[in-house]
């Protein structure tokens, strides 16, 4: 029901890209309509970053449904709507929806993008570690896969309620509450309940026993200005290449209290998922393998499998295991207070909470590569029969990564409107205490445990690390209208962050690999940078045309992570860690970024409107820290020592070019051309040797990316025909082994009907995923080792059907 509330999206976009009849739109508004480039346009209620208008009513509705708008900034900033999302498929991963934007690269060996084990996201160069996430202005951290700061977009709130997503994807705004943000940002919107009572409920079956369920109830308007809703979603589908299922339970919620000078917003999210995962393809195989499904439920193929079998030695690290799964609990909530205080003088402020039970899971052979030597420092006089006896005599273990995390914070923003000037001033504070921690379980015969049970009773509490972190931002600045056609701006953030990370259980010696690695007890490092400068310039050409430009420096502080990660508390000795606590530095990063916008009717036969954006950004990255494996060859199960180097700086240049073209009130083609140039600067040193990087492109970054979407209307008819073509991609630092190009399309057709009593609207839509069946390497696990990477396999061609109702 995003169609019923204000949305920000409409007052700040300078072109909007539609995929039906686009209206008269105004044209570029002059730059004194706009308070300041990195902010919305100066009514009394500026959300740019908070997703929620502060009037309920001020725009009409939407003539046509939006591909994508084009925000007006010093920098390139572009969403995709709520509709479009649910175009594309019905619960989508918002993040996955992000891939049809230019600069965008998202894989994932899932349909709907969700399962966070084989996901990989880059932007311009940067990966989804180095990029910064909120929803509606709360952090979401850095999206590791192990969960120490945050959580992904699809747990913080339910698909169906996200109103807009969108991207940064040069620099975000100066007030994104990110510690990770190297490069760009990504911001989701949730919807605000409807001023009118009603419902949803929507349903979809598909392929792989695809089931997913959506209700939504709205109260409306109940009085004062008050209005909420409640929502619940269940998704369960089977993995198309095993026999696991994955999905769980999402609710939200959300009030809205609006008054002549406040607006009161709290907002509560739950989530509880399970989600075996694929499996990766170690590369180079002579193409004999593209899926390595698990056994699971079948014990006995398993056992016998693993006792010595001629197909378990033969398959190297290509073995098969069990089963694999990731287990996530989270609740967050947030409440937000915005008061106006005159026309001119606005105070914004969000206080958030958030929780997180995870466990990832893997269960499988005990005499997996490195296994023995690890249990041997805790069973030192066991022979392998006793060992199998005492993990419960099947030949299998099973090994969890265990977090718990529990993190708050605020976030408090004064705008102020003076004459030309347009003054932010803002602040974010969070605490956040996470634990990690590595554990063995028996993996009984009699009693096996399935992926979706939480395991009890650990026989090695291998080692566990506690992380207390204090995060304080601030920034400032202003934007100086200083024509009616030119603004410019200017300000800076500054970033202090102190982590102390602690060591209750430390790895037993030998038990680690390397046998020479150690676990460490650690200590306080702080990442500060108290100056992190922005500038932007914004020049409307002509009332259709517009020049942009932006140059800023942001730092990505430090993981809070241990064992086996790219962080200071992954050393194996504490002289190595007081040694990088003394002359270590974080990584940094300087983004420029210029481009033209349009967005003009024409009069070209059948050609109506033109609209689009060209880009060109450089970025010079320094300081980068990889994790350089001690053990790389080692099967990920056993995990090895890091020793976390500084390998230098690396140098990106690249374009972006989108367009929509619309041809009448039924037809559009839209268009994304990406160009990308990512090159290490430096070489480094693994032990004593050199390892030649210098020069080589940045592994898992496509040279080239296209995205398009052809798309029709007719009254309550529509359908659009996607296609993503991702370049060659290398898999090695070294550019000795890459990933061929791929290309995949998609199809979705939907009909609405109406005049059903007591039914406002009846949608039904069909989708296809992977149209044309294209198998290629989704997920790349870039590997430090020449010679060898890890993939992750194209999902098939799915099909898939959702009716949905709105009351």
């Amino acid at each position: 029901m995003l169609h019923r509330r204000s949305s920000p999206l409409s007052r700040r976009a300078l072109l909007v890209l539609s995929v039906a009849c686009v209206p008269a739109l105004p044209a570029a508004q002059p730059a004194h309509a706009q308070a300041t480039p990195g902010q919305a346009a100066p009514t009394r209620a500026s959300t740019a970053h908070h997703g929620a208008s502060r009037r309920p009513a001020a725009s009409p509705a939407p003539a046509a449904e939006q591909i994508m708008t084009t925000a007006r900034r010093t920098r390139s900033e572009q969403s995709v709507g709520h509709l479009e999302m649910q175009r594309i498929l019905p619960g989508i991963n918002p993040v996955k929806a992000l891939e049809i934007l230019p600069g965008v690269v998202f894989e994932n060996a899932d349909p709907w993008g969700n399962n966070e084990q084989n996901s990989s996201l880059f932007i311009h160069g940067f990966n989804q570690n180095q990029l910064g996430f909120t929803l509606d202005g709360v952090p979401l951290g850095d999206q590791a896969y192990g969960n120490f700061n945050g959580l992904s977009p699809q747990r913080a709130a339910i698909s169906e309620n996200i109103a807009a997503a969108n991207v940064s994807t040069g620099a975000g705004a100066l007030g994104t509450a990110s510690t990770s943000n190297l490069g760009g940002t990504l911001e989701f919107l949730t919807q605000d309940p409807s001023r009118r009572a009603g419902g949803q409920l929507a349903q979809t079956f598909g392929s792989w026993s695809t089931f997913r369920t959506f209700a939504r109830i709205d109260t409306g308007d109940f009085g004062n200005g008050n209005s909420a809703y409640v929502s619940w979603a269940r998704q369960d589908a089977r993995a198309w290449d095993f026999a696991g299922h994955q999905g769980g339970n999402q609710v939200n919620a959300k009030f809205v209290h609006q008054s002549d000078n406040d607006r009161i917003t709290g907002f509560f999210d739950w989530s509880d998922k399970v989600e075996p995962n694929e499996d990766g393809i170690v590369e180079p195989n002579g193409g004999s393998l593209y899926v390595r499904p698990f056994m699971y439920p079948n014990l006995q193929e398993a056992v016998s499998y693993y006792d010595n079998s001629p197909a378990y030695k033969a398959a190297g690290l290509n073995y098969r295991n069990y089963y694999s799964d990731a287990q996530r609990e989270d609740f967050l909530s947030y409440v937000k207070w915005s008061h106006d205080f005159s026309a001119s003088l606005h105070w914004d402020n969000l206080f958030y909470y958030h929780h997180d039970l995870g466990e990832g899971v893997v269960a499988g052979p005990i005499t997996a590569a490195g296994l023995p030597t690890l249990f041997s420092a805790y069973f030192p006089t066991y022979s392998a029969s006793q060992l199998s006896q005492v993990f419960g005599g099947s030949g299998m273990a099973t090994r969890t990564t265990e977090y718990w995390d529990n993190r708050g914070g605020l976030t408090s923003t004064l705008r102020y409107q003076r004459g030309h000037h347009h003054i932010e001033l803002g602040g974010w504070y969070e605490r956040n205490n996470n634990t990690q921690a590595r554990r063995w379980y028996p993996f009984d015969i009699n009693n096996p445990t399935t992926p979706y049970e939480r395991q009890q009773g650990a026989l090695i509490d291998q080692y566990t690390n506690y992380f207390y972190t204090n995060t304080w931002t601030t920034h400032l600045q202003d934007s100086w209208q200083i024509s009616p056609h030119v603004t410019l701006n200017a300000g800076f953030k500054s970033e202090l962050v102190y982590t102390n990370g602690i060591l209750p259980v430390a790895g037993l010696p030998g038990s680690l690999s390397p046998r020479t690695a150690a676990t460490v007890p650690g200590g306080t490092i702080a990442a500060t940078r108290p100056f992190l400068p922005a500038f932007g310039a914004l020049w409307n050409l002509t009332p259709h045309e517009q020049w942009f430009a932006n140059i800023q420096e942001n730092m990505r502080a430090f993981q809070a992570t241990g064992y086996g990660n790219a962080t200071p508390w992954g050393v194996t000795s504490q002289q190595a860690f007081e040694d990088f606590k003394n002359h270590g530095e974080p990584e940094t990063a300087w983004t420029y970024e210029t481009g033209l916008r349009t967005n003009r009717p024409v009069d070209l036969g059948p050609l109506t409107h033109i609209s689009g954006q060209l880009e060109y950004y450089h970025v010079h990255f320094s300081n980068r820290l990889l994790a350089v494996s001690s053990s790389p060859n080692l099967a990920s199960i056993v995990g090895s020592a890091t020793i976390l180097t500084n390998v230098g700086s690396v140098s990106t240049d690249g374009m972006d070019l989108s367009f929509t073209a619309q041809f009448g009130p039924h037809f559009s083609f839209y268009n994304a051309l990406s160009y990308n140039k990512s090159v290490y600067n430096d070489n480094y040193a693994n032990g004593t040797t050199v390892v030649h990087t210098a020069g080589r492109n940045v592994a898992g970054v496509p040279d080239w990316t296209e995205k398009f979407v052809a798309s029709a209307n007719w009254g309550d008819v529509s359908a659009q025909f996607i296609g993503d073509v991702i370049g060659k991609r290398y898999a090695t630092y070294t550019n000795d082994l890459s990933a061929g190009a791929y290309a995949l399309f998609s199809l979705n057709a939907g009909y609405m009907i109406h005049f059903i009593p007591h039914v406002r609207g009846l949608k039904v839509q069909g989708n296809i995923t992977n149209l044309t069946g294209t198998r290629g390497w989704s997920t790349l696990n870039i590997s430090n080792a020449s010679g060898q990477y890890t993939a992750f396999p194209i999902a098939p061609r799915m099909y898939f059907l959702t009716l949905s109702a709105n009351f």
